[in-house]
């Protein structure tokens, strides 16, 4: 199993950089970060000193969407620094949520983000592509190589980053739901004509190790309410009791009374009041090391490739530890 580190891009960015080097030390295989231009800084601009200042991390956003940047920017944004790293970043990519709607935008529809992941995939890589129906190459691109993971939730969703994505991105970390959404994913590549082997599955979730429940709960609760955005579009589309959306996804949003931006991602949202224990320890890893070693080992057995740590709490730093000396060593591959 790999392990990636989640972090939001406020300032310092020199912060965001010495954490993505403490997690490479630790042996972390992967740095991410938000992508959402108005609440944090720009994401790409930070991926360049993070490459430069590491060796073999591979970087990008969890997650882009195909609606802030021109699909060429996106695709020539990854190109450069591929070209300057050496093929070390990912484009993680979805409907966009805090960026699009904090700029008063709705998310992309799921035809447009899947044309856009084909689009930069095949931009990024030297391949010509239509983009608003002129063709178009980045001429310069020389044995570029971008891998296009898709996140998802809802079934249609997930039947489009099993047709398209080259790797799946869950952000929770429930056994029950990630059994059902990995087998949404790996039956739609079938259909597809793909082989679902060659999807990468990445569950993403905040870890807070220590004994001391309470605490690790009230530092992790703001997930439920980033996850809860998610779910209320997907009961808006399909209903509560939905035959296509899973009861243990929808029923803990009954509470929700709508969600502030300005906290997103952050410990101590008030828009996350509604989010129950239970919500937190299903979506979460909690505990001392061993819990979260016997969570990661149900979640490989589910076919999970790689486990992303969202760290925004108060205890970064000792996260990225305890992860590197407990926790990593015991689930690499």
């Amino acid at each position: 199993m790999d392990f990636g580190l989640v972090l939001q891009t406020d300032p310092p960015a020199s912060q965001v950089i010495s954490l993505m080097k403490r997690a490479e030390r630790n042996g972390f295989r992967y740095g991410w970060t938000f992508d959402s231009a108005v609440l944090w800084q720009e994401p790409f601009v930070i991926y360049s000193q993070i490459l430069e200042h590491t060796r073999k991390l591979h970087i990008g956003p969890m997650v882009t969407n195909p609606g802030t940047r021109t699909w060429e920017v996106t695709a020539s944004t990854f190109a450069t620094l591929n070209d300057m790293f050496g093929n070390r970043t990912v484009c993680g990519i979805g409907r966009g949520d805090s960026a699009m709607r904090v700029a008063g935008r709705k998310p992309n529809t799921l035809a447009r983000l899947g044309e856009a992941i084909d689009v930069i995939r095949d931009l990024a890589e030297g391949r010509e592509a239509l983009v608003d129906g002129n063709p178009i190459r980045l001429p310069w691109v020389r044995e570029g190589k971008l891998p296009v993971w898709m996140a998802a939730y809802g079934p249609k969703a997930l039947a489009l980053a099993g047709e398209k994505a080259d790797g799946f991105i869950l952000q929770l970390a429930d056994l029950y739901l990630t059994e059902w959404m990995v087998k949404s994913v790996r039956e739609a590549a079938v259909a597809a004509g793909r082989d679902p082997a060659e999807i990468t599955i990445c569950v993403a979730a905040p870890a807070y190790v220590s004994e001391d429940l309470a605490h690790a709960r009230d530092q992790c609760r703001w997930f439920g309410g980033m996850v809860g955005n998610h779910v209320a579009d997907l009961v808006g589309r399909y209903g509560e009791h939905s035959s296509m959306v899973p009861d243990e996804l929808t029923e803990y949003i009954k509470a929700r009374q709508g969600y502030d931006y300005s906290h997103h991602g952050r410990a101590g949202n008030p828009s996350t009041d509604f989010v129950p224990d239970e919500i937190v320890d299903r979506f979460c890893l909690l505990g001392p090391a061993e819990a979260h070693i016997e969570k990661l080992r149900a979640l490989r057995d589910l076919g999970v490739d790689q486990f992303a740590v969202y760290d925004m709490h108060d205890a970064r730093e000792a996260t990225i530890d305890a992860y590197g000396q407990h926790i990593i060593p015991v689930l690499r591959d």
